[in-house]
């Protein structure tokens, strides 16, 4: 399958290593331009071009950048094909991407996303840590897999993104609609926890509109206390504390 990932940060980059690892054509591009990707593509099938050439002939376009950037991929997502299917892994964190005013009055994140960039989107892969994709994954079948939800609104788009999704090394859970795409952003019990499916389907019952962005506000606060120090069981502990 050919695939885009527009975003080498790194959930992007680990994503396109584990796609290219397992045999799909990946392209990778940057805002810096293909040379600036060289260490990261290299041992690697990648082929790091331009933007505009990444998506040109893709099957699947992931698009991992920072939230707040997605309006300036819509020309970039305009050249995909018709019938390619595009993911978003972004969350909204308004104090690196400034307040949204949609986003703050309710709408759910991937709503706007979809609104921005021009097409249909599929969220996956934006529940778990950087830590947790690098070092997480596991077979089909392993007890305790760790799960990620998705959200869309096509059955068979997020079918497909749930095969690839396994490759990384997860579970999926589906979680519904775009609309109910709250239910896996920042703040709520499926976001970045660690959890198997059946917890993870627990958890995404559980969420609370109303508390996610105060639960998501205190968790980074408590990430930026003078001489904490961010690490994955840290990270999943304090997210399962301040969102039961």
């Amino acid at each position: 399958m050919k695939i885009a990932v527009i975003g080498a940060g790194n959930i992007g980059a680990q994503v396109a290593k584990k796609l290219d690892a397992a045999g799909h054509q990946v392209k990778l591009a940057n805002s810096r331009g293909p040379e600036s990707l060289a260490e990261t593509v290299a041992g690697t099938g990648i082929e790091a071009v331009e933007k505009e050439a990444a998506v040109q002939d893709a099957d699947v376009v992931i698009l991992s950048v920072p939230f707040a950037r997605n309006p300036d991929l819509a020309s970039i997502v305009a050249g995909a094909p018709a019938g390619a299917i595009v993911v978003d892994t972004s969350n909204y964190y308004p104090a690196r991407d400034g307040k949204i005013s949609e986003v703050e009055s309710g709408k759910p994140e991937t709503v706007w996303a979809s609104e921005q960039v021009g097409r249909p989107l599929v969220k996956a892969w934006n529940a778990l840590l950087t830590q947790t994709l690098a070092e997480a994954g596991s077979g089909p079948g392993t007890p305790d897999r760790i799960a990620i939800p998705i959200g869309g609104n096509d059955a068979a788009a997020k079918a497909l993104v749930a095969d690839l999704v396994s490759i990384t090394g997860f579970d999926i859970v589906d979680a519904g609609s775009l609309e109910e795409s709250w239910r896996l952003q920042p703040g709520t019990p499926a976001y970045c926890t660690e959890l198997t499916a059946t917890e993870l389907k627990a958890a995404l019952a559980a969420a609370d509109k109303g508390r996610a962005a105060s639960n998501r506000d205190a968790i980074m606060a408590s990430f930026s206390k003078p001489g904490a120090q961010f690490t994955r069981a840290g990270a999943v502990a304090t997210n399962r504390s301040l969102t039961a």
